[in-house]
């Protein structure tokens, strides 16, 4: 059984214009994980790496357009699985459910993260020179990484969750730190842009926040529809913009 499904994933990963991207099948424990990986497609002697975590529907074709464009620019790439095999969320209830329950149990989250970026050395990205970057739910694992003190260059956060339990400290955050924000987002109170500002402050962190007029969650989701009534919506001038930035972020942190 895990034979043919492990052959589906493979189908899967090539059949959909992605062929270059490879699973890594890992373990929590005893939950398998399947990640995807793929190699630069030139070669650096200083071998940058970029940890990619989904948003809260997973693994979609979003982020291996991601990883795939990122290796054509000279970059290791590991979309990471973070809800592992027979725990993906089918429908947004279902998501939203799944995601809401490691921003509970952050360390859950921050060890799945470490797990994939594991992976991701050991695809052969140098374990120095590496940033993490997430989408929605997967920005906020990004922000998590940091918290957790994850050996990492720099944490980016794409129109990502910013907030976090008041209960919990402000840490020394180590990581340098980009967060791609709509700024008509109205998933993200302005509480909790204050907050993390003010984490960032108190962390001691060198970071930055940019605002995207007229755009609000998940702008870089081509198949969130372009109605911002909803309040998750793709802004293509944004996608743009926040991949321009992202770029830039990437060539200063990584070696």
């Amino acid at each position: 059984m895990m034979k043919n499904a492990r052959l589906l994933f493979i189908f899967l990963s090539v059949t959909t214009g992605y062929a270059q991207l490879k699973p890594v099948t890992y373990s929590d424990g005893a939950q398998k994980l399947n990640s995807l990986v793929i190699a630069p497609g030139t070669a650096a002697a200083s071998k940058p790496g970029v940890l990619i975590l989904p948003a809260w529907k997973g693994i979609t074709a979003h982020e291996k357009e991601s990883a795939t464009a990122l290796s054509k620019l000279g970059y290791f790439a590991l979309i990471a699985d973070i809800y592992g095999a027979g725990n993906y969320p089918q429908g947004s209830k279902a998501a939203g459910a799944l995601s809401g329950t490691y921003k509970k149990n952050y360390g859950d989250y921050q060890r799945r993260i470490q797990l994939a970026l594991n992976q991701l050395i050991a695809a052969g990205a140098a374990s120095d020179n590496i940033v993490a970057i997430g989408y929605c739910f997967g920005g906020t694992g990004a922000l998590e990484a940091a918290r957790g003190g994850l050996a990492l260059q720099g944490v980016v956060s794409i129109h990502g969750g910013l907030g976090k339990d008041s209960a919990r400290p402000n840490v020394a955050l180590n990581p340098k730190v980009l967060i791609l924000h709509g700024a008509d987002d109205p998933y993200v109170p302005q509480a909790d842009i204050i907050a993390v500002q003010q984490e960032l402050r108190d962390g001691n962190a060198d970071w930055q926040m940019i605002y995207y007029s007229d755009a609000v969650h998940a702008f870089t989701e081509k198949t969130a529809g372009t109605d911002k009534s909803k309040g998750a919506a793709y802004n293509e001038s944004a996608a743009k913009r926040s991949w321009q930035h992202l770029q830039l972020f990437l060539k200063e942190v990584l070696k």
